[in-house]
């Protein structure tokens, strides 16, 4: 699914995310939504999110 599309996006589901420090080399790290950080509807680089543990990054695949 689109990780630029925020309504594709639900709190407890698992997602692959790309944190800031890692976007050059576009190593993902996955985990489970806590919340969502991006409050417009879609975003060309991937909907902002805080993972559980703290970790925050932009959605770049959302597994089904």
């Amino acid at each position: 699914m689109d990780g630029t599309v925020r309504n594709n996006i639900k709190i407890g589901s698992k997602v692959q995310v790309v944190q800031k420090q890692d976007q050059r080399t576009g190593k993902l790290t996955e985990g489970i939504v806590m919340r969502i950080l991006t409050n417009s509807g879609n975003h060309p680089r991937g909907i902002k999110v805080m993972l559980e543990g703290g970790i925050v990054g932009r959605v770049q695949h959302i597994p089904q």
